[in-house]
């Protein structure tokens, strides 16, 4: 089985992009592409994740965004789909940020969230909850 390219399952914005390729020139991460990612846990039972990564696996969705490659595993995209990644940056500070249309609730620190499927399984906590952030 190859490497499945299709429709984009997760935007990113130009200045996300923009900001993956000043990282990735920094940390002269050569052929390296950005990996997001869902997981368990968080405050609001999911989380997301992002991480470099040079290797992509049989199952993963790959997209690329002006020269940017994203990829998402097949687990995560259930939950990924029709997402945007923006890179934000404030007085406040910056940071990457996800828009999940899949998400009826999330963490108000913004990296952990619920969708309808598993909104029935406990009520999480605050931010101040274990694994938030």
């Amino acid at each position: 089985m190859s490497t499945m390219e299709i429709e984009y399952i997760v935007t990113i914005t130009p200045t996300a992009a923009q900001r993956i390729r000043n990282l990735l020139q920094e940390k002269h991460l050569d052929g390296y592409g950005l990996r997001v990612f869902v997981g368990g846990g968080g405050c609001s039972g999911l989380q997301y994740g992002m991480a470099f990564e040079n290797e992509q696996s049989e199952d993963d969705f790959v997209m690329d965004y002006d020269g940017v490659k994203v990829m998402v595993d097949s687990m995560s995209s259930q939950y990924l789909a029709g997402s945007t990644v923006d890179y934000i940056d404030n007085l406040m500070g910056g940071g990457f940020k996800i828009e999940n249309p899949n998400a009826v609730s999330s963490c108000g620190c913004g990296h952990s969230f619920k969708t309808s499927e598993h909104q029935a399984a406990g009520s999480g906590g605050g931010c101040g909850a274990p694994g938030c952030g």
